[in-house]
């Protein structure tokens, strides 16, 4: 199968399995919100965080050593598989264990049984996750699919069904051990065909693998801690309610790019992988990569923009007003983010990790100082602002490394970025225009302001950027 015929069908499924998944996920975030008081998410939050945390040590970053080296040693493979398995084993006694400490820093007493629950996260995953990686290495995107489709269904079913029987915070964390239960499952039943573990264990094998993640690790941390610091500080000064508004306002916000780009850069990393030496395909899919990006994540952050008034009170009932503007400004953080998530993919494919580290080194040196200044002055919503002008600062650099990596590209991407920003203000005009004139409250204004701003940007596309005749022949691709 060609290279662009496996991206098109692994596009295909992975589409389907994000567009299922996220359907779910809208579900239960909506419901929940009219259950839930927002100090639940706040405490839910502290959990993902603290899982997020003890996640970078896990693999030492064996899925993108897998891929980048197209591991397939049977011997090599047993070994990855039970480090990782005494990692999850090892993990999970540590973050049961640090509850109490949990507790201490955010005073909340619910903490300690969701904290000690979670735990459980890494007893459970590790069975499978080796068979994920080689899964995505072998490019079984269906299988993939497949495992995320049923683990967003049965964990959206145990979540809402716990949450109406009045178990609070512990649906949530039911809900995400369930779902991870079912994926675990899928990736054993489909993976074991391409690899069964042996009794074999040799840590001298596995260097490589193990030196490639060190600068994965070290990146994680980092990136961790600039990611997650705004987090931590609402948190731990203003409550877990507040950091509940601030969790649901960025949740909503990354969501375009956090559904969408992981369409796009899970089918491209290991097709990548496979080009690695040729430095002008490399650049000229880098630039492709970014302009799918803009085109994709451009409309939607823009539409939630100029929407958030009349989404926010749709989505998730009253009481949730004070995530609108924190979600305006997460937009702007969003629109940066998804531009910065390409160098990822080719900082692995050309085998240099080890930039990554030092980007997320610099962004944090910058981010930390904004955060206290203006959190000082502003509040919630002086986080928000560090955090976007972080980001922002982030991608500059972002752009310098990968200037360094594939040669010039920024005025051929500066070209493409123009029409979809363009097209973007348009349609924000033309949504305003329908608020102030007719109005913006209730389900059949809102569904009329997405009406409006898809018709505006696809018309403006189909004209400007990709013809009918273009569409007709990628669909016969596919």
């Amino acid at each position: 199968m060609s290279t662009t015929r496996n991206a098109i069908d692994g596009g295909k499924w992975i589409t389907i399995s994000t567009v299922i998944s996220t359907v779910f996920q809208f579900a239960q975030v909506s419901i929940l919100a009219r259950l839930l008081d927002p100090a639940v998410f706040g405490v839910v939050s502290v959990s993902t965080l603290i899982i997020n945390f003890f996640y970078i040590f896990s693999n030492l970053g064996f899925s993108n050593s897998i891929i980048y080296k197209q591991e397939s040693d049977p011997r090599v493979l047993s070994t990855l598989y039970y480090v990782s398995l005494l990692m999850g084993v090892l993990i999970f006694v540590i973050v049961y264990f640090s509850a109490p400490l949990v507790v201490a820093y955010y005073k909340e007493p619910k903490l300690d049984r969701v904290i000690r629950l979670a735990s459980l996260y890494f007893l459970i995953i590790y069975f499978g996750q080796l068979y994920l990686f080689i899964l995505q290495k072998e490019l079984r995107f269906k299988s993939i699919a497949i495992m995320e489709i049923l683990g967003a269904f049965v964990g959206t079913g145990v979540a809402i069904g716990l949450a109406y029987n009045g178990f609070e915070e512990l649906s949530l964390i039911y809900g995400q051990l369930a779902m991870h239960v079912v994926r675990t499952a899928i990736q054993i039943m489909f993976g074991i065909k391409l690899f069964f573990p042996s009794f074999y264990f040799n840590l001298g094998l596995v260097k490589e693998h193990i030196k490639f993640g060190i600068y994965n690790v070290g990146d994680g941390l980092l990136g961790f801690v600039q990611g997650n610091s705004d987090n931590i500080i609402v948190g731990g000064l203003l409550g877990v309610k507040a950091l509940g508004y601030y969790t649901i306002a960025y949740q909503l916000a990354v969501f375009p790019i956090n559904k969408l780009n992981p369409i796009i850069l899970q089918v491209a990393y290991p097709i990548l992988a496979k080009m690695k030496e040729n430095a002008d395909e490399l650049k000229q899919s880098y630039l492709k990569i970014l302009d799918l990006i803009s085109y994709l994540n451009i409309p939607l952050l823009a539409g939630l923009f100029i929407t958030a008034e009349s989404v926010v009170p749709l989505l998730y009932g009253d009481g949730w007003e004070e995530t609108i503007p924190l979600i305006q400004i997460f937009v702007l953080q969003s629109f940066f983010s998804c531009l910065a998530h390409p160098l990822f993919t080719l900082a692995f494919t050309k085998g240099k990790p080890n930039l990554l580290f030092y980007l997320n080194l610099a962004t944090l040196v910058v981010k930390i100082p904004l955060l206290l200044l203006f959190g000082k002055y502003w509040g919630v919503t002086g986080i928000a602002l560090a955090f976007v002008s972080a980001t922002f600062f982030n991608l500059v650099v972002n752009f310098g490394i990968a200037h360094s990596l594939i040669g010039s590209f920024f005025g051929s991407f500066l070209r493409n970025i123009q029409k979809p920003l363009l097209f973007a203000l348009l349609m924000i005009v033309g949504i305003y225009l329908y608020k102030v004139s007719v109005g913006y409250e209730g389900p059949i204004h809102t569904l009329v302001e997405i009406a409006i701003g898809g018709l505006i940007f696809g018309a403006l596309t189909l004209r400007f950027k990709l013809s009918f005749s273009e569409l007709k022949a990628f669909r016969q691709q596919m």
